[in-house]
């Protein structure tokens, strides 16, 4: 009786809000932590907006870098840095922040719609570029610099970085999930 209560319990509008507002939680606590090497730092944002998409799955996933993004921009210091408010959206870096939605929905996609590991790299890859590109063109426009040089410093340095970020969620977060489905049923 009481397993299929718990069963009913997580099966409920109830659990999907708690654990996208969780998930949101989690983003909140690994998105500050950051490395500054210039005017973009190295952040684990996009690493926590990865593990979300496997535990919760595209739209949820999304949704809860929503939320962290609402969060952020009323002034809890959620961004990188612990930095909040609107003038973090405005400044140079805005446009990695807004880039991290289109960045959720196609890695998302990639890991709801497909087995493979490898397309869930192929779809965080292509997300993560987008993202670059909404970055570094807000990052032009905010700052005055010319594309190549922004590439330099708002783009190469973080490739190979960002690529261990997705290949160490792509290792285990497939396991959290599979936990979670396990408790669901």
């Amino acid at each position: 009786m009481e397993k299929q209560i718990n069963q009913s319990i997580r099966n409920t509008k109830t659990y999907s809000l708690t654990i996208t507002a969780l998930m949101a939680a989690v983003i909140c606590v690994l998105a500050p932590l950051s490395i500054p090497i210039g005017p973009v730092p190295i952040s684990l944002t996009n690493f926590a907006i990865y593990i979300s998409l496997y535990v919760l799955d595209w739209k949820k996933g999304t949704v809860s870098y929503l939320i962290y993004l609402l969060i952020g921009l009323v002034g809890v210091p959620v961004f990188s840095g612990f930095t909040g408010g609107f003038e973090k959206l405005a400044g140079p870096t805005g446009g990695y922040i807004i880039g991290f939605i289109p960045m959720a929905v196609i890695a998302g996609l990639a890991i709801d719609k497909f087995q493979k590991r490898w397309i869930h790299l192929v779809g965080m890859i292509i997300g993560t570029a987008i993202c670059y590109a909404f970055g570094t063109l807000w990052f032009c426009l905010q700052s005055g610099t010319a594309a190549a040089a922004a590439l330099s410093i708002c783009v190469f340095p973080f490739i190979p970085g960002d690529l261990i970020k997705m290949l160490i969620a792509i290792s285990f977060a497939p396991k959290i999930r599979e936990k979670l489905d396990m408790v669901k049923k």
